[in-house]
């Protein structure tokens, strides 16, 4: 995921792939070397879960060939990333909220089927958009109870309209 994902791509793969299309593709070495054939995902900024350019490749498990696969594309500009970083990003790109960046740690350190559900709907965004329209509602409330307090009966009962917007 970054900006060279696009330029990693051409050199690995011979070209970028089409945004958001799946591809069998060989994967070559700065050599020329075809050394597997897998599939390659290009989703280009902001269309990506991190919000940036991210190339994704599918090769064949065998350790050889994914070693081989991370040493080229290292070399090519890519860096291992750390636990979490893909989420982080997501999160500072505007992505995600804190409440679903959260969630998605949660979704893996599930213990059980009902965690995991738990967690896959607060990474969709549904509890969050409960908070957020709870803060809404309450800051609402908070602007009717000031106006009360400084305009007194201009502005009508003002802590019975801000007590009918918490229920």
């Amino acid at each position: 995921s970054g900006a060279s994902a696009g330029e990693i791509a051409a050199s690995l793969l011979g070209n970028v792939p089409p945004a958001r299309h799946a591809r069998v593709t060989d994967f070559r070495a700065r050599s020329g070397e075809v050394f597997d054939r897998g599939i390659a995902l290009y989703f280009p900024a902001p269309n990506s879960y991190t919000g940036e350019n991210v190339l994704e490749l599918q090769a064949h498990g065998g350790a050889a060939v994914l070693r081989l696969l991370l040493e080229e594309v290292c070399a090519l500009g890519a860096e291992h990333a750390r636990p979490g970083e893909f989420t982080e990003r997501a999160f500072l790109n505007g992505k995600l909220d804190l409440l679903q960046a959260e969630a998605v740690g949660a979704l893996i350190d599930a213990s059980s089927a009902q965690a995991a559900r738990a967690a896959a709907r607060a990474c969709s965004g549904v509890f969050s958009k409960a908070v957020h329209e709870a803060s809404d509602r309450l800051r609402e409330a908070h602007v009717v109870l000031e106006a009360g307090i400084d305009f007194g009966d201009d502005v009508g009962s003002g802590s019975t309209r801000a007590l009918s917007l918490l229920d």
